[in-house]
């Protein structure tokens, strides 16, 4: 197994294509179509906000209760959320527009939208701009490229990894794409995620492996504490890599296939992670020994959500206090005298706390690791024998002036 160049258009039989539909921005694409040659299984996992997006119904519905899929047709600007039954409308129309200009039933195509809550399409735009997409149909690492750059709203850079795995003798690629920075939560955030794949695996077995990844990877970053509307995971799988049918979880092939899996998945929720809006380095929380996996998922994320942690990074400041007050305030019982807290950055740890007493460590080590691009904070609870990672990042000043005029 071993990380390869590409994204979404790496798996045999993928294509992709960007656009400039003038949505929102008028000086770069914003829409982006992924299509493959064979119609493919599907699994989705889904915001769970109450308020869900109407692409979100639309896809959820449809990979579900359709068989197969095999486009998806995404757009960055608007995000078609609160919008009401012409919202689903406009989802229909636009799986219509595909539908016909790729010459298959509009239930196989999947929508995805991503922007300003509340605003209706611009539907014209997105009919003609998805008719257009399926004429610029391409395989290839840079036709990936440019649809993980058209689907960006304030992301810096896009987002994309290919793993390279061998099922049965057969070489088979899992692909992906994200976009993701700000209005990113817990349990699906304003993240679009897409992944692809030529191995052939049972629907149920796609549909396992994506919910089981999900929980230890995109629900466990955060950057802002605000769960999106729009939060969606597709994954798409077309067979076509000609490996023998992974039908049996026991399977070394199945075990194969969701090693390679959390290998695209946590590094598309680390980049996201790191991409926080107005964010300088990437923020990683650990607990370990923990009584039990679930305690120490909720202690991980109370810390990777703290504001006043995250601005304590921001400064280089060993605040060590924010972190253990965050760990209490979590909801989980635990000894706060069994606990030491560690910082680790470019390579180096420094024990900050030691069974919940500061250690007689140096300031300015602290500050100097506090400094790194990445800063990992462990917390050993003493208690047991189960570990958690959350990811986020820092909180600056240039978080709220993103924040303040989004919508301009």
């Amino acid at each position: 197994m071993e990380i390869i160049e590409g994204g979404v258009t790496s798996a045999t039989g993928f294509m992709a294509a960007s656009t400039a539909a003038g949505i929102k921005y008028k000086d770069r694409t914003d829409m982006a179509m992924v299509y493959s040659e064979a119609p493919c299984l599907a699994a989705g996992t889904f915001t769970t906000n109450v308020v869900k997006a109407a692409p979100v119904l639309w896809d959820k519905k449809n990979v579900e209760e359709y068989p197969v899929a095999q486009a998806i047709v995404i757009n960055a600007g608007i995000a078609n959320a609160c919008t009401g039954e012409e919202g689903l409308k406009y989802c229909k129309e636009t799986a219509i527009a595909a539908g016909a200009a790729l010459k298959i039933p509009m239930e196989s195509v999947l929508v995805a939208s991503t922007g300003v809550i509340g605003k209706q399409l611009p539907i014209e735009k997105i009919v003609a701009g998805t008719k257009v997409l399926a004429t610029k149909l391409k395989e290839g690492k840079e036709a990936g490229t440019d649809a993980a750059k058209a689907i960006m709203t304030t992301d810096t850079h896009k987002k994309e990894i290919a793993v390279a795995l061998t099922l049965g003798g057969k070489k088979a690629i899992i692909g992906g794409m994200c976009k993701g920075s700000g209005m990113i939560h817990p349990n699906m955030c304003t993240m679009l995620g897409f992944i692809t794949t030529d191995a052939d695996i049972s629907k149920e077995l796609l549909v396992k492996a994506l919910r089981e990844d999900i929980k230890d990877t995109f629900n466990m970053v955060s950057v802002d504490g605000d769960t999106s509307t729009n939060d969606t995971v597709l994954f798409l799988a077309n067979g076509l890599a000609g490996n023998e049918k992974i039908v049996d979880e026991n399977s070394e092939d199945y075990t194969e296939f969701k090693k390679a899996l959390r290998l695209v998945t946590e590094f598309l929720a680390k980049n996201i992670a790191a991409d926080g809006e107005g964010a300088t380095k990437l923020l990683t929380v650990t607990v370990v020994n923990s009584k039990t996996k679930a305690a120490a998922k909720v202690l991980a994320k109370s810390v990777i959500t703290s504001s006043l942690t995250k601005a304590a990074v921001y400064g280089n400041d060993a605040n060590w206090g924010r972190i253990l007050c965050a760990l209490g305030y979590s909801g989980e019982d635990f000894d706060p005298y069994k606990v030491d807290i560690c910082v680790t950055g470019d390579g180096e740890t420094l024990k900050l706390v030691e069974n919940g007493m500061a250690t007689d460590y140096s300031e300015e080590v602290a500050t100097k690791l506090l400094s790194s691009k990445e800063v990992v904070i462990t917390a050993d609870m003493k208690d047991g024998c189960e570990t958690a990672t959350a990811w986020g990042c820092d909180l600056t000043y240039d978080y709220v002036k993103i924040n303040a005029d989004y919508r301009s």
